[in-house]
Order: structure tokens, then sequence, then C-alpha cells
């Protein structure tokens, strides 16, 4: 006996069972005002339990359906799609996790107006549940029924909304108190971060935790400082006591240093409902450190004659609240103050030397030196000096323009008198001999003709 009439009759079987007495249209599909809960969930078991021995009945791998997972919060949307290769001239079905029909082919199975039919042909089944609840939340199963029967499974995560009222006081406990927000449950609430006490010596170890709960599925949790990735522990999760949602943790622990003196460490929630949206938590840290000192003249090039300040910058938290000046061969100390400059107000030789800047806090001290020259063998040039070099290089450019246009102009002179000299010497190249040539030019006389002879 063949597929094609194998199939009728298990279909005729399944609808003389099924209850209700659910009739079958003459195309084959179930009619949808007749059609029960449940009827085809028995077709489903008893195509699916029939022993094929012959080869010719069995499906090729193209037959296939697939599905993928979906996640909807509640009261939302939610699209099943089903898909399949080669259909072998059978129908998709769709099922809920209670193993009802919703949708056989285009035929409705279900009495329930939030499922629609999305989309129906040999190659895809598609569906969608409206104002989602959390009893529909499971595996939806796609079937088609080819030899032997194949399904793909399809798990639907409902993310339910409800008020997560949490009490800031006995005072404030109540439901009706505004200042409580609507959380999400499924959608992970902001992290809280513990463990922090008080400041931190240099070299210490710190130890945060971070915590958050009402996630599903459950989030995973990330630590960062500033921009830095802190490499922290896994995250442990922990189902919460609505056996619905889950509490995940996770911890870090690293050595603090003086540049994590008032840093943020932030810790980030990851999870799909968020949709890219930033949900962390930040502490920032102090860091208690000794003091570092440096020495700033002013001015930075001071010369004999000039009043001079040497600042003593101090670094630390605390911040230094004493220095201590020195001068190396000189005793005693030359000044004790909480203000960190020295003053000089005239300047003189015998003020060179080497001076210490000693700035000391809570935390310890430190010594900071510095070399002052009064005889400065290259002091800063004055604004005045450097505006009469700015001067002389103006002149100094306009006298060499002068000395391009003399050369130009001599240059053309002497070709100008050498032209006028052979204009003189013309009358030359026309004498019919020497000796004419040479009279015409000494004589500057143009021709033979002008001359005249008189004999006495």
């Amino acid at each position: 006996m063949g597929v094609p009439s194998v199939l009728p009759l298990l279909l005729l079987f399944a609808c003389s069972w099924a209850p209700g007495g659910a009739n079958l249209s003459q195309d084959g599909y179930w009619q949808e005002q007749d059609l029960e809960l449940g009827t085809l969930a028995s077709l489903d078991k008893a195509i699916s339990s029939t022993v094929w021995s012959s080869p010719d009945m069995l499906a090729s791998p193209d037959s296939q359906p697939w599905t993928s997972d979906e996640t909807v919060v509640a009261g939302g949307t939610v699209v099943l799609k089903c898909q399949v290769k080669d259909h072998e001239n059978s129908s998709l079905q769709w099922s809920n996790p209670a193993q009802q029909t919703l949708y056989f082919g285009e035929k409705r199975a279900l009495r329930d107006n939030r499922i629609q039919l999305v989309k129906s042909t040999p190659h895809e089944l598609s569906i969608s549940i409206s104002n989602v609840a959390l009893a529909d939340e499971g595996e939806y199963t796609c079937s088609i029924f080819t030899m032997p029967v194949r399904t793909a499974k399809s798990l639907v995560t409902v993310l339910e909304a409800i008020s997560a009222w949490r009490a800031e006081c006995d005072l404030m406990a109540s439901p009706s108190y505004p200042g409580h927000p609507l959380y999400m449950v499924g959608i992970p609430q902001k992290p809280i971060i513990t463990g922090y006490k008080s400041s931190l010596r240099e070299k210490e170890t710190i130890i945060l935790n971070c915590q958050s709960s009402g996630s599903k599925p459950a989030a995973q949790l990330t630590w960062r400082k500033g921009e830095q990735e802190l490499p922290g522990e896994p995250t442990q999760i922990q189902e919460d006591p609505n056996g619905k949602t889950f509490t995940v943790s996770s911890s870090v622990m690293f050595q603090v240093t003086r540049e994590d003196d008032g840093a943020d460490i932030l810790c980030y929630v990851n999870h799909e409902s968020l949709k890219g949206a930033d949900r962390s938590a930040s502490q920032r840290i102090e860091v208690l450190y000794t003091p570092t000192a440096k020495i700033r003249p002013d001015p930075p090039h001071p010369r004999e004659g000039q009043k001079l300040l040497l600042h003593c910058e101090g670094r630390g938290n605390p911040i230094p609240q004493q220095y201590l000046w020195e001068k190396e061969g000189s005793v005693p100390p030359l000044k004790i103050t909480q203000e960190s400059a020295l003053i000089f107000p005239f300047l003189n030789k015998s003020d060179s030397g080497t001076y210490g800047c000693t700035a000391t806090s809570n935390m310890g001290s430190y010594k900071a030196y510095y070399t002052l020259n009064v005889n400065d063998p290259s002091p800063v040039p004055s604004s005045s000096s450097t505006y009469h070099a700015i001067i002389g290089g103006i002149v100094a450019f306009v006298v060499f323009l002068l000395l391009i246009l003399l050369i130009f102009l001599g240059h053309y002179l002497i070709r100008h008198k050498g032209t006028y000299l052979t204009h003189e010497a013309k009358g030359s190249d026309d004498a019919p001999d020497a000796d004419t040539a040479i009279i015409n030019a000494e004589g500057g006389q143009s021709g033979g003709d002008d001359k005249k002879e008189y004999f006495i």
C-alpha cells in the first residue's frame, strides 16, 4: 500500500475517533467549527507510530523542517515560522506545548482568536500569537507528515511584566508609594555593587561583588575600570523564589595603585531584552598614597636682579599639608610653612645653589631638588631684543633688494654704451678702400662726397 492510499485512511480513522464528532472536509482538512482541542495531536501519534517497511516510503533529508527559538514580553506578539525545502506533497502543522494542533496548513485547528495565520505555502507555515501570557511559554512543534513524520521544535520564552515593589524603609513599604519603580520580570534589574567600605591604601587588594535580579533567561555580568576591561569571576546563576526568573552575581578582585584613585569601577548587565541599552552600576574608589613633589621656578630662566618664586608642587592623597625648604650647606632650614612657594625678592649671585623641598602628608613625605644658577650664560632674550631682531631682518632684506636692483641697472647701462660705439664707427663700412675707411672712422665722416680739397 503506497503513501497516498494510507494517509486518507489514517485521517478517516482519526476523524472517527476524535471527540466532539470532528468532520473532515472534501479537501482533507479539518472543519474549523467542529474541531476540538487535541484532535490532531492524536493524529500525530497515530501517524508517527505507524511502521513503514517499504523503502520508497522513506522521507528525503530535504523534508526536515526547521524553526527558531523566540523570546517575547508578556502582552506582546510572537511569530512562529516553520520552513521546509521538500514538502513531498504534505502540509506543515504547528502544535503548542500541550500537543494541541494550532494550524494544519492554512486551516485553523484551535479556537483561539489570538492565534492568526501569517503565511501558508507548501514550503512555509508561519503563525502569530498575540497578547502572549506566561501560560503560552514552552516548546512549540512544527510537523510535516512525510514517511516518517518529521518535527522541529521552537522554544518560546515569555517575560512577564509585573510590579517589583521594593520597600525603601518601613514607612515607604506600601505599594501605593509613588516612588517605587516598575520593573520587568525577565528583564534584569539595575545591578548593585557591594564590598567597598572605605578608602584603600596603595597596593591593597579590593574585592567587589555585583548582583542583578529578575532576568530571564539568566543575564551575564562584565566588569570595567574606565575604558579597561577587568577579568571578573564567571557569572553565578541562582533561580529566584518565583521559579521563573534568575539572580546573577559576579565578583572582581585586583590590587589598587595610585592611578586608581578616583577611578570608577563599573558592572554591566548583558541581556537580550535590553537591546543594546546600558544597564550598569558604578562604584568610585579612593586610594591613599604617599606624596610626590617637583620644584617649578617662575620665571623659568632666572637672572640676577630679578624676582624669583620657587613653587613646590606636591601631589598625593591626602594632599601634602607641610613644606620644608632647605639649601644645601645652609643651616637651619630656610622655611617651614603650609605654603609651597619660596620667594627671592631680588636675585644675586650668592643665591646660587641647590634647594630642596620636602612635602609631607599623613601617608609620608617626599623631597624634590632644584639647582639655581644665577649666572645663567644663556638668558632668554627679552621681548625688546626680539623686536629689534625683527626690524634688523627687515632692513637687511630691503638692502638685499637694492643690491639686486643696482646689478641689473649696471648691466643695462653697459649694453647701451656698446651700441653707441658701434654707431659711431658705422661710416667705415661704406668706404671704397681701407684709407677712406680709416679717415671716416677717425673723423666721423659718413662718406667721401662730403670731403673737399682745395689747391693753391
